[in-house]
């Protein structure tokens, strides 16, 4: 089948990668909603301007997508810390960066009051997104969903439009370990997840030259492509891995990325769904999948990372 074909199913796509927790997310066990013990707090990443968009001149805004809604023209980079009661705290810190090309994003709030009720630290990220032009909010939708339909019809586009929100990620495990004691965790258990284009983020976290800034575990959870599959260094931390079959976005550039570790001699764990589609997160569908957090929490719990360090 063409690209252009698969536009009306692209177009979806980027409204439930961009939308990641708007859906009712639900506790795994009692159907509520896992609260934080602590109130979040919001930490700009860089000191001033973030490098690279001193001249940057858009407005964040909002837009609705149908019931989502996403953020756009992101320029100050963030972290959201929801950390957890103290008395549970394991001491595990798990960034959260969200999908939408690097066009849309919206937080991940109730991943991370998840994971936080479960004695995990988590901090979810609001990294830059590329500039898109529009006076209002029905122009803005329009030109960020023509850049994302460029994005498809050119791959190379993603790597540009990424490239501020990768150097924030790198960026925000510097934060994260600068400020462990203060915020109860482990410099050594920090883990990066991130969905969809936050998967690549993700993913290039943990290859990026500089060692010492990679994050001792990873978690693209059916995260975007690159281009092309770059070199994979010396001491990339444990990967934990999802994607639905039906993934028809970026499922085949994941199971590139997934190969490229293995021929490197690492042994990522990859769960392979049965159906799910792209972007699913919190949203039920009935399916193997809706249990994706459970599974990465067990994963947590293999790596020892559930419970406080001894």
């Amino acid at each position: 089948m063409s690209r252009h074909r698969h536009k009306p199913f692209i177009a979806l796509c980027l409204i439930a990668a961009c939308a990641i927790t708007v859906a009712n997310a639900q506790e795994a066990h009692s159907g509520k909603p896992a609260q934080p013990a602590l109130a979040p707090k919001v930490i700009n990443i860089w000191p001033g301007v973030a490098p690279g968009s001193e001249e940057w001149k858009q407005k964040e805004s909002t837009v609705h997508m149908g019931p989502m809604e996403s953020i756009v023209n992101v320029t100050t980079p963030t972290l959201t810390a929801y950390l957890p009661d103290p008395a549970k705290a394991t001491g595990t810190a798990v960034i959260l960066a969200p999908g939408g090309g690097f066009l849309f994003q919206g937080p991940n709030k109730d991943v991370a009051e998840w994971l936080a009720a479960r004695g995990i630290a988590a901090f979810d990220l609001k990294y830059r997104t590329a500039q898109i032009e529009g006076e209002n909010e029905a122009q803005l939708g329009q030109a960020g969903r023509a850049r994302f339909g460029a994005q498809i019809n050119n791959y190379a586009l993603i790597a540009g439009d990424g490239k501020y929100a990768l150097d924030d990620g790198v960026q925000a495990i510097k934060i994260v370990r600068a400020h462990a004691a203060e915020w109860g965790v482990s410099p050594d258990r920090v883990v990066f997840m991130g969905f969809s284009a936050g998967g690549m983020i993700t993913e290039y976290t943990a290859i990026q030259p500089d060692v010492s800034a990679r994050p001792n575990f990873a978690a693209p959870i059916y995260g975007a492509y690159f281009p092309t599959v770059p070199p994979i260094p010396k001491d990339v931390p444990p990967f934990f891995m999802e994607l639905a079959q039906d993934d028809n976005l970026a499922g085949p550039q994941i199971i590139k990325f997934y190969d490229a570790l293995k021929a490197a001699g690492y042994k990522p764990e990859l769960h392979l769904y049965e159906r799910g589609g792209h972007g699913w997160s919190m949203r039920k569908q009935g399916t193997t999948s809706d249990h994706w957090l459970e599974e990465f929490y067990w994963w947590l719990e293999a790596h020892g990372l559930t419970k406080p360090s001894k």
